[in-house]
């Protein structure tokens, strides 16, 4: 299901097809009323997933698995040719445009699709009816071209007078969306055709991004929103960041944007494969007009080839899908055309297709072997995930032997077990997971997921409504620690001037990190070491040791915040402390949410569930803060229940001393409301506008709801001023904020 072409099966509607459609009619199992509505039914299945697809960037399923519903659509059709509906897949290219933002172009000449074939067989019989139907000779030869079909979005470019005028994605076929601006910013796209171009030519291709560029951008997203969340003062959870699925998704995305700088930052490509409306040809074969196109300045494909004879043709398909995994980019198939175009022309389209073209479809990428292990890796932020070590297999031309289990309700599902047969699959080129379970009924142990981390050993536990497990020994587990110190030291934590990532890792491997947070206080120990190492001079190495002892009485709420326990953020460790004022009651209050937790004893009529919601209750009302729930007492219980935490806990309170918490308010007009920050604050930081707000009797929340009273934008706030704004609540700029302060004084 890919953009070269939108591919629709090799139905028996090509050519030379009638004698099939009577014969397979007769032999088909289902009655004709099964058959109706069963096509009813793939036509609005094979629609929404079209829409999904190419509207919205967003598939629910595989290619493969659409792939199927078109092959059993075809192959209904052709049983039942009386039955073929007017919204038949076979007549739908792409998918409307008609919710998109960017403006519509109709297409002078229509963008068209291509039949898929499966097999060999299917290779062979659509050069068979191609012969049949240009009448040719034995011995006459039919000349094809070759190419790898790349899984990006359609794009047709015009130029009139040599010069791009416009540029539009295919569509539907008929209307496609303008991103002639964004089109501009892609350097494979060339601005202006030399002297020889006609006047008049659309060249039609690919959108794509390479595989690499995909990786960088996905990383870069992750770093951008790490580097947000320390300027909000906020916990990090990579979890919550929002990436693309794979590059065709992300090459489209990119494509679609209103803002024409966002697509220039994205490193899109292009690689052309055709041509729509000309006023002239600069050949009379596909061979000869791809060249050309080459010449003005346009990539093809390093695969594109002429060639005679299906053997020929076949033996390209078997090299392109062996190097398959080691190309730049993603592809699906290869699209095999008749190489003349005056054949072209006598052979022409049927219903959306071309009958002088075909795509030629990889099988999945599927293969057996034995899971011969699992093993449980801990990722930076304590998420356990399971890990299956195989027997090394080749799957699509390239040796597998790890795949992910995603997680314990996944390995219940599958029922694996080491010593089970399986079947692997790598689906578009992402991570190899597990599809299939051959001996689930052999006996043998379930696995076990573990409850403890099997790192440090501490407790895993999954909270309700989860499906991770989770260490929640977020300072001593080693697989976290870094993390952990990078979080301590960040912006929003403790903020200690000159000791970022680089200086951290650093730090950790030489072995001076290996406690905990506490360990920080105790760098000076290491002068002489450090200032015997690459880049740290006298004045370096008192400058940041001068930054870690002007941290000695932090902030209490801050150092909270910055052990990033779980559920604890910024505002909700400043709420903490409000009720607590000094730091060891942290320890205090989680001592008495461990012993109420284990105290609730379960009622003879009660199942697991309200058991649970009792003992949430129960959390919610001993801490007594508004807005602060159950999810921060479970939190504070898992992580002082832990000995090691306990441990890194006190070790730290040696080192520091914070001064009771005590935050000072004024009256004002705002004593009571629940304020958002949002956009780019130009007077302040982020972190004094929300001490600010608690100073004024406010309370400084991150996202707005129906209990938020105010919002505070500042430039480029987005989402946040707009969902207020539809809410009826108040939204000032940071001016008016500030005449607020100060009328409090």
């Amino acid at each position: 299901m890919t953009d070269l072409f939108e591919t629709s099966g090799t139905p028996l509607t090509g050519v030379g097809a009638g004698n099939q459609m009577s014969q397979a009619n007769a032999a088909h199992p289902l009655s004709e009323a099964d058959a109706a509505n069963r096509l009813m039914r793939l036509a609005k299945q094979i629609a929404h997933h079209n829409i999904l697809y190419h509207a919205k960037d967003a598939p629910e399923i595989s290619d493969a698995e659409f792939d199927a519903l078109v092959r059993e659509n075809n192959e209904l059709e052709a049983a039942f040719p009386n039955l073929v509906r007017s919204d038949s897949p076979n007549r739908q290219v792409g998918a409307s445009v008609e919710g998109s933002a960017l403006a519509k172009i109709t297409h002078e000449k229509r963008m068209m699709s291509l039949d898929n074939g499966f097999s060999d067989g299917d290779v062979q019989d659509f050069i068979a009816r191609v012969r049949r139907y240009l009448a040719l000779r034995d011995g006459e030869v039919l000349a094809m071209t070759a190419e790898d079909k790349i899984d990006g979005l359609s794009l047709s470019i015009r130029y009139e007078n040599r010069l791009l005028v416009r540029a539009a994605t295919r569509g539907d076929g008929q209307v496609g969306e303008d991103v002639t601006a964004n089109v501009r910013t892609i350097s494979d796209i060339p601005q202006q055709l030399p002297a020889d171009a006609p006047d008049i030519f659309e060249v039609r291709g690919e959108v794509y991004m390479a595989k690499a560029d995909f990786s960088a951008l996905n990383a870069r997203l992750m770093e951008e929103a790490r580097t947000a969340a320390e300027q909000r003062g906020a916990e990090f959870d990579e979890g919550s960041v929002r990436q693309f699925a794979n590059p065709r998704n992300a090459a489209a995305g990119s494509l679609r944007q209103k803002d024409a700088s966002v697509t220039a930052s994205r490193s899109l490509r292009f690689l052309a494969h055709g041509w729509g409306v000309v006023s002239a040809l600069p050949g009379d074969t596909q061979t000869d007009v791809m060249q050309a196109i080459a010449r003005w300045g346009f990539p093809l494909s390093a695969q594109f080839i002429k060639l005679e004879g299906v053997e020929a043709l076949l033996s390209h398909y078997r090299e392109i899908e062996r190097r398959r995994a080691d190309l730049p980019y993603d592809i699906d198939g290869v699209v095999y055309k008749v190489d003349r175009l005056d054949w072209q022309e006598r052979l022409g389209f049927v219903a959306k297709a071309p009958r002088w073209a075909i795509a030629h479809k990889f099988p999945a990428e599927q293969a057996q072997t034995t899971l011969e292990a699992i093993d449980i890796q801990v990722g930076r932020t304590g998420k356990l995930t399971p890990v299956g070590r195989l027997t090394p297999v080749t799957v699509g031309g390239v040796v597998v032997s790890n795949v992910t289990l995603h997680n314990a309700d996944e390995i219940a599902r599958l029922g694996v077990r080491a010593g089970d047969r399986v079947v692997v699959q790598r689906a578009g080129d992402v991570i190899p997971q597990v599809v299939e379970n051959l001996t689930r009924d052999e006996e043998r142990p379930v696995y076990a997921f573990p409850d403890h981390c099997p790192v440090c050993g501490s407790e895993a536990v999954r909270e309700e409504g989860e499906v991770d497990f989770r260490c929640v020994a977020r300072l001593t587990c080693p697989a976290q620690l870094m993390e952990g110190l990078r979080h301590f030291v960040s912006r929003g934590a403790l903020d200690i001037e000159g000791l970022g990532e680089k200086s951290i890792h650093e730090f950790f491997e030489l072995g001076w990190l290996d406690k905990g947070p506490g360990d920080i206080f105790r760098l000076k120990d290491h002068r002489a070491d450090l200032l015997g190492r690459e880049g740290w001079k006298d004045k370096s190495v008192d400058n940041l040791f001068a930054a870690i002892e002007a941290k000695r009485a932090p902030d209490a709420a801050k150092l909270l915040f910055g052990l990033g326990i779980r559920h604890i953020g910024a505002v909700t460790a400043r709420d903490l402390m409000k009720r607590l004022r000094d730091i060891s009651g942290v320890r205090v209050l989680a001592d008495e949410l461990i012993a109420l937790r284990a105290g609730v004893e379960r009622g003879a009529d009660e199942d697991e569930a309200k058991h649970q919601k009792r003992v949430d209750a129960a959390l919610a009302d001993h801490i007594g803060i508004e807005n602060i729930g159950a999810a921060v007492g479970h939190a504070l219980a898992d992580f002082f229940h832990e000995d090691h935490n306990r441990a890194v806990w006190d070790d730290l309170l040696e080192q520091v001393s914070p001064p009771p918490y005590v935050v000072e308010t004024l009256e004002s007009p705002v004593s009571g409301q629940t304020i958002v920050f949002t956009g780019k604050l130009e007077t302040m930081s982020r972190d004094e506008a929300k001490a600010q707000a608690e100073r004024l009797g406010a309370r400084a929340a991150g996202t707005v709801s129906k209990a938020t009273n105010l919002v505070v934008a500042g430039p480029g706030a987005g989402s946040k001023a707009k969902k207020a704004i539809e809410l009826g609540i108040r939204v000032i700029d940071e001016a008016e904020w500030a005449e607020i302060v100060k009328a409090a004084g």
